[in-house]
């Protein structure tokens, strides 16, 4: 491969740049786009919105899932709402001003180009969704409503209570299911890609295992399209629901696709603490709590276990309101975690123990009950405050919510050009599984619009001037790309059922590979941890691959198997994540190295040497990947002290 990177990104002003790379744009005529086949994997809102816009483009399109319906896709968890820049409460919001609060917010790591897009695209996915029937919130006169998130001084959130992912996606599906009714777009639920088809250098298919019946079989196209969500359940424990994977980019990473920045990994502050070592999985609480909620911790150690509704206000430490007294609570989601795990570091934490560590804080409404009433905050977050008793049992009516932060977002991802196509020609990868526009730190309610934004408004036009480009024409499916790769895919399996060793399930695993990131590649990092967890990683996967115990065959409906194949896959991503952790020496975003920080314990950006993007190549060997360098140029914005104070 090149060393050098092809963004392929337009010049000019910015605010000219994405209309005039549409303009520039290769077409597909209306009658012949139904002579294209495009596959799209994952059915989230980037997934459902691109099959549903080139669905109706005219495109033939197969749509694949891992769950029983598109609607169960992750993008259903997302809960506090979604970013526009509508300046609804002329408050002083603009596109510009997204723009540079998304770029400053990613700690000057991400491409200006795509970020600026990213800013112009939001108000019209607002329209879209309003059109769809969206039911956003609405102020008394009717108009929509706005609230704030993390990172930005204006009010530009736009939310359906705590379910505005859910929402979201009921209107991608919607026109989703239109498609298939008119018969534009296949739909396979419950069917797993397992590998890429790779023929001449382009993406021409993927294999797939039906989850059901355990058949493989091969599909071909004339592009795919990865819309597969992130990896952030390679830790195990996380916010993410249990089945999602890195298993589809990892796939096409191992057959040429770069990974860019896998070290840069979000972890949100506001989460319901870990309870013990039996949970498998951690819950998400919105962002949004934090604009009515207050985040403190006892002042003195020695009020860890007394009643918080008791403590009075003098022995209380308003920890983000002290030290960020700008943003307060509402600071960005790296800096807010850092700021929880050095209280609890500390000794101020609250809660259960947990292998002897109280980690929690404490997140207070009292405040805001009092002055607006429990209605106002029940219209605002009722759901959540439900979720919240259910889980914990504890009723945030009467004493604070706990909180810790859990792993819960990825902005690394396979690297991208402006036209979000990876290394490999033909194959495109959209919403969280690249890496295109959050750099080292994603804000809050970010994600739904950049999946939005990918699937609505930029892949319809960029996979058209791809396909203008190529005759339409699949590989048959006995091409011998074909046949290698539905051989690969049934000898994998054999593998993972016939371990010579076996006695261990995958989580077993899983939950020791999670450890290890957590404690060595999670909210911060030191040489000497990446280096222990670079050599413990390759003797953890030697001992999967030998003790793995998967019970049952390949030819029936079989978890563990799918877990198996999964729990592999984020052995070797793992071991990437440190490699590029590593390999950055310096603070930034997410990315907090113990020995690159401010005499105040704030990240330290080296600007001199690592204004890039680290995208990594697959050398077949998962511990000696190929570095190539992105170089990031800001034109319209200079990176600075990212500050909150």
């Amino acid at each position: 491969m090149n060393d050098e990177l092809h963004t392929n990104e337009p010049t000019g002003p910015l605010e000219n740049r994405w209309t005039r790379q549409r303009f520039d744009m290769g077409l597909v005529n209306p009658t012949n786009r139904k002579k294209y086949r495009i596959i799209v994997v994952g059915t989230g809102l980037a997934g459902a919105a691109a099959a549903a816009s080139l669905g109706e483009l005219g495109y033939r399109v197969k749509a694949f899932c891992f769950q029983d319906s598109p609607r169960r896709a992750h993008s259903i968890a997302a809960q506090g709402g979604i970013n526009a820049a509508k300046n609804y409460q002329n408050d002083g919001d603009s596109v510009w001003r997204l723009f540079y609060d998304t770029i400053k917010g990613g700690d000057f790591r991400s491409r200006e180009s795509n970020v600026y897009r990213l800013a112009e695209i939001s108000a019209s996915i607002i329209d879209q969704a309003v059109a769809q029937g969206v039911p956003f919130a609405r102020e008394y006169g009717g108009l929509l409503a706005n609230r704030s998130f993390g990172g930005a001084q204006v009010s530009r959130t736009f939310y359906s209570r705590g379910q505005t992912g859910q929402q979201l996606l009921l209107g991608a599906c919607q026109a989703l299911y239109r498609q298939i009714a008119t018969g534009t777009v296949e739909m396979h639920p419950r069917t797993e890609m397992l590998e890429l088809i790779v023929s001449d250098g382009r993406a021409r298919g993927i294999v797939t295992r039906n989850l059901v019946d355990g058949r493989i079989e091969a599909h071909t196209a004339d592009c795919v399209v990865l819309c597969s969500g992130g990896y952030g359940n390679a830790y195990y424990l996380s916010t993410n629901a249990k089945g999602c994977n890195t298993s589809a980019i990892w796939r096409a990473h191992r057959h040429g696709a770069l990974f860019a920045n896998p070290c840069f990994t979000q972890i949100h502050p506001t989460c319901i603490p870990q309870s013990g070592n039996y949970q498998s999985k951690l819950t998400l609480m919105s962002e949004s709590l934090r604009n009515d909620g207050r985040v403190w911790a006892p002042l003195h150690a020695a009020d860890i276990s007394r009643n918080p509704a008791e403590l009075p206000e003098e022995l209380r430490d308003y920890f983000l309101e002290r030290r960020y007294p700008a943003f307060g609570n509402l600071v960005p989601r790296d800096i807010a975690s850092r700021a929880a795990k050095e209280v609890c570091d500390a000794g101020h934490g609250v809660g259960p123990e947990v292998n002897g560590r109280r980690l929690g804080v404490y997140l207070d409404f009292s405040a805001a009950i009092a002055e607006l009433g429990e209605s106002v905050i029940r219209e605002r977050y009722g759901n959540l405050f439900e979720m919240y008793q259910r889980i914990t049992g504890e009723d945030p009516w009467r004493t604070p919510m706990r909180i810790y932060p859990a792993s819960h977002y990825t902005m690394g991802g396979l690297w991208v050009d402006y036209n979000l196509m990876t290394t490999i020609d033909g194959l495109f990868a959209a919403g969280e599984c690249n890496y295109s526009d959050h750099g080292a730190n994603r804000l809050g309610a970010s994600a739904l619009m950049q999946g939005l934004a990918d699937g609505y408004f930029i892949l319809p036009c960029s996979i058209g001037n791809y396909l203008a480009r190529h005759e339409p024409g699949q590989i048959s499916s006995d091409h011998a790309d074909v046949r290698n790769a539905v051989a690969a895919v049934r000898a994998r399996i054999e593998r993972l059922l016939n371990a010579p060793a076996a006695q261990h399930p995958p989580e077993v695993f899983h939950r020791r590979l999670g450890q290890l990131l957590w404690d060595h590649c999670g909210m911060s990092r030191d040489p000497a941890g990446l280096q222990q967890a670079l050599q413990e990683l390759p003797r953890l996967r030697e001992a999967f691959w030998r003790e793995v115990k998967v019970c049952g065959s390949g030819a029936e409906f079989n978890q563990v198997l799918e877990r198996a194949g999964r729990i592999a896959d984020f052995l070797e991503l793992g071991e990437l994540m440190c490699l590029d952790a590593l390999a950055r020496n310096e603070s930034c975003g997410s990315h907090a190295r113990t020995d690159h920080l401010t005499a105040e314990g704030e990240v330290q950006r080296n600007d001199a040497d690592y204004s890039y993007v680290a995208a990594w190549e697959y050398s077949g060997d998962p511990g000696a990947p190929k570095l190539h360098r992105e170089q990031l140029h800001f034109e319209f914005v200079r990176p600075s002290v990212r500050s909150y104070k």
